[in-house]
């Protein structure tokens, strides 16, 4: 029971009494974190290809669920689209699992393609409402 103090809300309360009964179990998932970090370093490739199957797995799973969803309801507005998305999701997923290697690669420049695309959509966000919106940017 932890001591009453007035000046902590209620959830103040209840992360303090969270984090004093399960601070062993914190330390320990610290310590897993660096140990398996530690092994990333040391052993990149493999990391690398173990990562590259994980997601396989997710674009998988999820591409197989955004079909039964798809099929299993009637009148779905963007029929068409669901239906690419989701078997481009199975098949990148089913290519990701069997071809890791080649999909660590493709991973590398899909992600460095996004970075570059959403970084350049976020300048052109954060300039269209700074004209919106005026006094967003302080000092300008």
């Amino acid at each position: 029971m932890s001591a009453v103090n007035p000046s902590l809300t209620d959830m103040q309360r209840a992360m303090q009494d969270a984090f004093r009964v399960h601070w062993r179990l914190m330390m320990f998932q610290g310590v897993i974190m660096i140990i398996l970090g530690a092994l990333a370093v040391a052993a990149p490739v493999i990391a690398t290809i173990a990562i590259d199957i994980y997601i396989g797995w997710l674009f998988l799973i999820s591409g197989v669920i955004g079909l039964l969803a798809l099929f299993s309801t009637n009148d779905i507005p963007a029929f068409l689209w669901g239906l690419i998305t989701a078997a481009l999701s199975v098949a990148l997923g089913v290519l990701l699992i069997w071809r890791p290697v080649e999909g660590a690669a493709s991973l590398t420049f899909l992600l460095t393609a996004f970075f570059f695309v959403e970084g350049v959509f976020q300048i052109a966000t954060s300039l269209v409402y700074r004209e919106l919106i005026p006094g967003t940017w302080a000092g300008c």
